[in-house]
Protein backbone atom coordinates (compact mmCIF):
# COMPACT_ATOMS: atom_id res chain seq x y z
CA UNK A 1 0.00 0.00 0.00
CA UNK A 2 2.74 2.30 -0.19
CA UNK A 3 2.88 5.65 -3.09
CA UNK A 4 -0.88 5.70 -2.01
CA UNK A 5 -2.62 9.03 -1.41
CA UNK A 6 -5.22 9.29 1.81
CA UNK A 7 -7.54 12.15 2.50
CA UNK A 8 -8.78 11.62 5.95
CA UNK A 9 -11.38 14.17 7.07
CA UNK A 10 -11.65 14.39 11.09
CA UNK A 11 -7.73 13.40 11.28
CA UNK A 12 -6.65 15.66 14.15
CA UNK A 13 -7.74 13.42 16.71
CA UNK A 14 -9.38 9.84 17.91
CA UNK A 15 -9.66 7.09 15.35
CA UNK A 16 -8.90 9.32 12.09
CA UNK A 17 -6.15 10.54 13.66
CA UNK A 18 -5.08 7.24 14.69
CA UNK A 19 -5.69 6.10 11.19
CA UNK A 20 -3.95 8.73 9.68
CA UNK A 21 -0.57 7.93 11.90
CA UNK A 22 -0.64 4.20 10.97
CA UNK A 23 -1.04 4.99 7.19
CA UNK A 24 2.32 7.42 7.16
CA UNK A 25 3.89 5.27 8.88
CA UNK A 26 3.45 2.45 5.54
CA UNK A 27 4.98 5.90 3.73
CA UNK A 28 1.15 6.78 2.83
CA UNK A 29 1.08 10.36 1.67
CA UNK A 30 -1.66 11.40 3.90
CA UNK A 31 -4.05 14.95 3.62
CA UNK A 32 -5.54 15.88 7.09
CA UNK A 33 -8.39 17.57 6.98
CA UNK A 34 -9.55 19.57 10.31
CA UNK A 35 -12.35 22.54 11.11
CA UNK A 36 -11.22 23.89 14.26
CA UNK A 37 -7.81 21.57 16.01
CA UNK A 38 -5.33 23.08 14.16
CA UNK A 39 -2.82 22.43 16.41
CA UNK A 40 -4.01 18.26 17.17
CA UNK A 41 -3.72 18.43 13.28
CA UNK A 42 0.15 20.08 12.92
CA UNK A 43 1.12 18.00 15.60
CA UNK A 44 -0.02 14.76 13.45
CA UNK A 45 1.25 15.75 10.01
CA UNK A 46 4.74 16.47 12.54
CA UNK A 47 4.08 12.99 13.61
CA UNK A 48 4.05 11.26 9.68
CA UNK A 49 6.59 13.27 8.67
CA UNK A 50 8.84 12.28 10.93
CA UNK A 51 8.23 8.69 10.43
CA UNK A 52 9.42 9.28 6.96
CA UNK A 53 6.12 9.63 5.36
CA UNK A 54 4.38 12.47 3.81
CA UNK A 55 1.43 15.21 4.98
CA UNK A 56 -1.02 17.83 4.66
CA UNK A 57 -3.13 19.59 7.52
CA UNK A 58 -5.81 21.55 5.68
CA UNK A 59 -8.33 23.53 7.56
CA UNK A 60 -12.12 22.66 5.70
CA UNK A 61 -15.84 22.40 6.68
CA UNK A 62 -16.79 19.12 4.45
CA UNK A 63 -20.38 20.30 5.52
CA UNK A 64 -20.12 23.07 2.37
CA UNK A 65 -19.70 21.76 -0.65
CA UNK A 66 -17.36 23.99 -2.25
CA UNK A 67 -15.07 23.94 0.75
CA UNK A 68 -14.97 20.23 -0.04
CA UNK A 69 -14.25 20.45 -3.86
CA UNK A 70 -11.28 23.35 -2.79
CA UNK A 71 -10.08 20.82 -0.58
CA UNK A 72 -9.79 18.04 -3.30
CA UNK A 73 -8.89 19.93 -5.86
CA UNK A 74 -6.19 21.04 -3.37
CA UNK A 75 -4.79 17.18 -2.20
CA UNK A 76 -4.88 16.51 -6.08
CA UNK A 77 -2.79 19.46 -7.34
CA UNK A 78 -0.36 18.56 -4.54
CA UNK A 79 0.31 14.83 -5.06
CA UNK A 80 -1.86 14.11 -8.14
CA UNK A 81 -4.72 11.58 -7.07
CA UNK A 82 -6.45 10.52 -4.08
CA UNK A 83 -6.79 6.65 -3.67
CA UNK A 84 -8.35 6.41 -0.45
CA UNK A 85 -10.70 8.82 1.17
CA UNK A 86 -11.55 8.21 4.99
CA UNK A 87 -14.32 9.80 5.99
CA UNK A 88 -13.34 10.13 10.10
CA UNK A 89 -15.54 13.37 10.81
CA UNK A 90 -18.44 12.61 12.90
CA UNK A 91 -19.30 15.14 16.17
CA UNK A 92 -21.94 13.87 18.35
CA UNK A 93 -24.04 15.51 21.30
CA UNK A 94 -26.41 13.54 23.62
CA UNK A 95 -29.30 15.33 24.08
CA UNK A 96 -33.23 14.67 24.95
CA UNK A 97 -35.22 14.35 21.85
CA UNK A 98 -37.69 17.28 22.53
CA UNK A 99 -35.06 19.21 24.19
CA UNK A 100 -33.10 19.65 20.55
CA UNK A 101 -32.76 22.60 18.93
CA UNK A 102 -33.44 22.82 15.07
CA UNK A 103 -29.91 24.24 15.06
CA UNK A 104 -28.87 20.86 16.75
CA UNK A 105 -30.74 18.36 14.82
CA UNK A 106 -29.37 20.66 11.49
CA UNK A 107 -25.81 20.09 12.45
CA UNK A 108 -25.96 16.38 13.57
CA UNK A 109 -26.91 15.87 9.73
CA UNK A 110 -24.33 18.45 8.28
CA UNK A 111 -21.61 17.31 9.44
CA UNK A 112 -22.52 13.79 9.91
CA UNK A 113 -23.70 12.72 6.56
CA UNK A 114 -23.71 15.23 3.77
CA UNK A 115 -19.85 14.90 3.61
CA UNK A 116 -19.92 11.36 2.40
CA UNK A 117 -22.23 12.52 -0.22
CA UNK A 118 -20.10 16.05 -1.06
CA UNK A 119 -16.89 14.07 -0.86
CA UNK A 120 -17.91 10.60 -2.65
CA UNK A 121 -18.61 13.26 -5.56
CA UNK A 122 -16.01 15.19 -5.31
CA UNK A 123 -13.28 12.06 -5.09
CA UNK A 124 -15.17 10.02 -7.87
CA UNK A 125 -14.08 11.02 -11.08
CA UNK A 126 -10.24 10.79 -10.14
CA UNK A 127 -10.61 7.65 -9.01
CA UNK A 128 -12.89 6.52 -11.64
CA UNK A 129 -10.40 7.63 -14.26
CA UNK A 130 -7.79 5.63 -12.75
CA UNK A 131 -10.39 2.70 -11.93
CA UNK A 132 -8.91 2.30 -8.36
CA UNK A 133 -10.36 3.82 -5.06
CA UNK A 134 -11.27 3.29 -1.43
CA UNK A 135 -13.94 4.89 0.01
CA UNK A 136 -14.70 4.19 3.76
CA UNK A 137 -16.92 6.26 5.88
CA UNK A 138 -18.56 5.27 9.86
CA UNK A 139 -21.79 4.46 11.30
CA UNK A 140 -22.52 2.94 14.82
CA UNK A 141 -22.44 -0.89 15.74
CA UNK A 142 -26.25 -1.13 16.41
CA UNK A 143 -27.52 1.66 13.73
CA UNK A 144 -28.27 -1.50 11.27
CA UNK A 145 -31.34 -2.50 13.75
CA UNK A 146 -32.98 0.92 13.53
CA UNK A 147 -33.52 1.14 17.35
CA UNK A 148 -35.51 4.14 19.29
CA UNK A 149 -32.74 6.32 20.40
CA UNK A 150 -34.11 9.23 22.41
CA UNK A 151 -30.98 10.99 22.95
CA UNK A 152 -28.78 10.25 19.74
CA UNK A 153 -31.73 11.08 17.35
CA UNK A 154 -29.94 12.86 14.26
CA UNK A 155 -26.87 11.43 15.15
CA UNK A 156 -28.36 7.88 14.53
CA UNK A 157 -30.19 8.87 11.80
CA UNK A 158 -27.24 10.67 10.33
CA UNK A 159 -25.31 7.08 10.81
CA UNK A 160 -28.49 5.09 9.14
CA UNK A 161 -27.64 7.57 6.33
CA UNK A 162 -24.31 6.90 6.04
CA UNK A 163 -24.85 3.12 5.47
CA UNK A 164 -27.38 3.33 2.79
CA UNK A 165 -25.14 5.80 1.09
CA UNK A 166 -22.33 3.32 1.48
CA UNK A 167 -24.01 0.59 -0.33
CA UNK A 168 -25.48 2.59 -3.15
CA UNK A 169 -22.24 3.93 -3.91
CA UNK A 170 -20.83 0.87 -4.16
CA UNK A 171 -23.08 -0.33 -6.31
CA UNK A 172 -22.50 2.31 -8.27
CA UNK A 173 -18.45 2.20 -8.20
CA UNK A 174 -18.08 -0.94 -8.63
CA UNK A 175 -17.20 -1.69 -11.92
CA UNK A 176 -14.92 0.90 -11.63
CA UNK A 177 -12.55 -0.81 -9.46
CA UNK A 178 -13.43 1.36 -6.19
CA UNK A 179 -14.69 0.09 -2.95
CA UNK A 180 -17.00 1.59 -0.50
CA UNK A 181 -17.40 0.11 2.50
CA UNK A 182 -18.60 1.42 6.22
CA UNK A 183 -16.69 0.12 9.54
CA UNK A 184 -19.69 0.65 12.71
CA UNK A 185 -17.79 0.88 16.32
CA UNK A 186 -19.11 0.21 19.06
CA UNK A 187 -17.89 1.57 22.39
CA UNK A 188 -14.27 2.36 21.17
CA UNK A 189 -11.90 4.54 23.78
CA UNK A 190 -10.69 7.07 21.26
CA UNK A 191 -10.62 9.82 24.05
CA UNK A 192 -14.14 11.31 22.08
CA UNK A 193 -16.01 10.02 24.72
CA UNK A 194 -17.63 12.82 27.52
CA UNK A 195 -16.33 12.16 31.22
CA UNK A 196 -17.54 8.99 32.96
CA UNK A 197 -19.29 7.61 29.34
CA UNK A 198 -17.57 4.72 29.36
CA UNK A 199 -17.73 4.43 33.37
CA UNK A 200 -19.01 0.53 33.39
CA UNK A 201 -20.26 -0.19 29.92
CA UNK A 202 -17.86 -2.86 29.94
CA UNK A 203 -20.78 -5.31 31.64
CA UNK A 204 -23.16 -4.18 28.32
CA UNK A 205 -20.48 -5.55 25.94
CA UNK A 206 -20.05 -9.60 25.03
CA UNK A 207 -16.55 -9.65 24.75
CA UNK A 208 -16.18 -7.77 27.96
CA UNK A 209 -13.74 -4.75 27.31
CA UNK A 210 -14.10 -1.60 25.57
CA UNK A 211 -12.08 -1.44 22.36
CA UNK A 212 -9.09 0.08 21.31
CA UNK A 213 -8.50 2.67 18.68
CA UNK A 214 -5.84 0.12 16.64
CA UNK A 215 -8.99 -2.54 16.91
CA UNK A 216 -10.36 -0.25 14.38
CA UNK A 217 -7.18 0.73 12.43
CA UNK A 218 -7.05 -2.71 11.45
CA UNK A 219 -10.39 -3.08 9.99
CA UNK A 220 -9.49 0.11 8.13
CA UNK A 221 -6.03 -1.47 6.86
CA UNK A 222 -7.97 -4.63 5.76
CA UNK A 223 -10.34 -2.59 3.50
CA UNK A 224 -7.70 -0.45 2.47
CA UNK A 225 -5.89 -3.58 1.22
CA UNK A 226 -5.77 -5.39 -2.43
CA UNK A 227 -6.90 -8.64 -0.38
CA UNK A 228 -10.14 -6.81 0.17
CA UNK A 229 -10.52 -5.75 -3.48
CA UNK A 230 -13.90 -7.75 -4.22
CA UNK A 231 -15.67 -6.55 -0.96
CA UNK A 232 -17.62 -3.42 -1.36
CA UNK A 233 -20.77 -2.28 -0.06
CA UNK A 234 -20.05 -4.12 3.70
CA UNK A 235 -21.09 -2.79 6.90
CA UNK A 236 -18.37 -4.03 9.29
CA UNK A 237 -19.07 -4.09 12.74
CA UNK A 238 -16.24 -3.49 15.27
CA UNK A 239 -17.94 -3.73 18.56
CA UNK A 240 -16.81 -7.06 20.42
CA UNK A 241 -20.38 -8.31 20.44
CA UNK A 242 -22.03 -5.05 21.64
CA UNK A 243 -25.34 -3.67 19.29
CA UNK A 244 -25.71 -6.97 17.52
Amino acid sequence: MTNRVALITGGARGIARGIALELGAKQWSVAICYRTSEQDAQQTTHTIEESGGRALAIRCDVSDPNSVKNLVRQVESTWGQIDALINGAGPYHRVNLFKETPTGWTEMIQNNLDPVFYLAQAVAPGMRARKYGRIISFGMANVDKMEAQPHVTAHYIAKAGVVILTRTLAKMLAPDGITVNAISPGYIDSGSAPPGELDGIEKNIPAGYIGEISDTVSAVQYLLSDEARYVTGANLQISGGWGI
